[in-house]
């Protein structure tokens, strides 16, 4: 049974939306300034390096703002279709990375022009119980097929591989983004984008604190061939600062609280073993530092960017289906 357990729920939709714009953007615009001037006032430039990463999970945070705003003044349907987008961008993206020969080339128009659009449409109609299996079960199994008719037979296994691992995280898991503003809850119609706007807060809340716990914490890093800068500490402390996002953002839930924060946890510890794996991948491919080098990547770097959220999302989505609702 759902509880009201804060007067914020009595408010209507705009004033709610209202009240988080205002909020969420202006401690944006705070956190921008102090970063800035805090770069600029250290002279050793491999310290301004140190805090290149924080300025990218900050610019992360404004692209997640936008795309909440995004999300609720298109509506479903614009949103879908802004995260069809995304997902085209970060599987080509994701392509340039992993070496791909000729026999693939069936495949990949499998991907781009038929699983892709398939994956949203059924996003679009509502269909979830298909929609949850569609790619790893029926594109799953025709990734290879489309393969083996090109007869190509050589690092077979290795090159389906790369391409269904790409669809699963630029296809599959941001299309759970999406999903969440057409949920069907009860007493939640119309609000939908409040879920989406949990998640991403969620997910960059975790990435940015255990930035800069890494920094500030003794380094014990668990996987040190790929970031120094992983460590369990620093880890359990941005699913803890996730958690809290979650808790204080309840009032825009369906849930309580307890709930509302053990969901925004599971999103952010997602979100940053997503960002462990994807610099695995990296590391794999040879690239040290994508950023705005679209000459590398072919795409700004987006998939770096939206690289947590393809992880979070699947299990945000789930949790709120499924666990905590």
């Amino acid at each position: 049974m759902n509880i009201n357990l804060h007067p914020l729920r009595d408010w209507s939709v705009d004033s709610q939306v209202a009240l988080l714009f205002v909020t969420l953007f202006g401690l944006l615009l705070a956190a921008s300034v102090a970063v800035a001037w805090y770069t600029m006032r250290e002279g050793n430039e491999a310290r301004r390096e140190r805090h290149e990463r924080i300025q990218r999970d900050l610019r992360a945070v404004w692209i997640g703002a936008v795309v909440f705003w995004l999300a609720w003044m298109s509506g479903p349907v614009g949103a879908t279709l802004a995260f069809g987008l995304f997902s085209f961008l970060a599987l080509r993206e994701f392509i340039t990375l992993v070496r791909t020969r000729r026999g693939d080339h069936r495949s990949l128009l499998l991907a781009f022009f038929a699983a892709l659009p398939l994956q949203y449409l059924l996003v679009g109609v509502r269909a979830f119980d298909l929609f949850t299996v569609f790619v790893p079960v029926y594109v799953f199994l025709a990734i290879p097929v489309a393969s083996a008719l090109a007869g190509d037979p050589e690092r077979f296994l290795e090159r389906n591989a790369k391409i269904q691992w790409g669809i699963m995280v630029c296809v599959y898991g941001l299309s759970h983004a999406p999903a969440l503003l057409l949920l069907d809850l009860p007493r939640y119609a119309g609000r939908g984008a409040f879920l989406l706007f949990l998640l991403v807060m969620a997910t960059a809340a975790a990435q940015i604190v255990q930035e800069l716990a890494s920094r500030k914490l003794r380094r014990r890093p668990v996987a040190r061939q790929i970031d120094r800068s992983f460590s369990y500490r620093a880890f359990g402390l941005g699913v803890l600062a996730a958690a809290a996002v979650g808790a204080l953002l309840f009032w825009i839930t369906p849930v309580d609280p307890l709930r509302s924060a053990a969901m925004a946890a599971l999103a952010g510890g997602c979100g940053n073993l997503g960002e462990l794996v994807m610099r695995a991948l990296k590391k794999d491919a040879g690239v040290r530092y994508w950023g705005n080098r679209s000459s590398v990547t072919g795409a700004v770097g987006l998939l770096d960017r939206v690289a947590p959220l393809c992880f979070a999302a699947p299990v945000f989505f789930h949790s709120v289906r499924w666990y905590f609702t």
